[in-house]
């Protein structure tokens, strides 16, 4: 399985970004895609997922600000970010859920800075 994310960037804090992520190399399925992200030090934290049926979780602490979405025909991967905080810089990762591929790829780094 490859995962390629893509879209990370420095954006001033209350700014927006859109991740990308690519999934190839096994049948994709939206039943449990799910966007992580690390913090040196840290340890990785799962932050949004989606489900069967479209249905979608978050952490509490990007709950209204952050929208994970798919394209299942371009087996797609997305993660709207809006609102964004000096904490939300990290290594953005996608993955499956429950439980994850052991390959993560390379992420892509979110910095907020001012």
């Amino acid at each position: 399985v490859q995962l390629q994310a893509s879209g990370g960037g420095l954006v001033q804090p209350g700014g927006s970004l859109r991740l990308s992520c690519a999934v190839s190399g096994t049948i994709f399925s939206i039943n449990g895609m799910g966007w992580y992200r690390q913090d040196p030090g840290k340890q990785r934290e799962l932050v949004a997922a989606i489900r069967s049926g479209g249905m979608t979780n978050y952490a509490d602490s990007v709950k209204g600000r952050f929208t994970i979405s798919t394209d299942n025909t371009k087996n797609l991967v997305y993660l709207q970010m809006n609102s964004l905080k000096l904490e939300d810089t990290a290594v953005y990762y996608c993955n499956k859920i429950a439980p994850p591929w052991p390959s993560w790829g390379q992420g892509t780094q979110v910095t907020v800075s001012s």
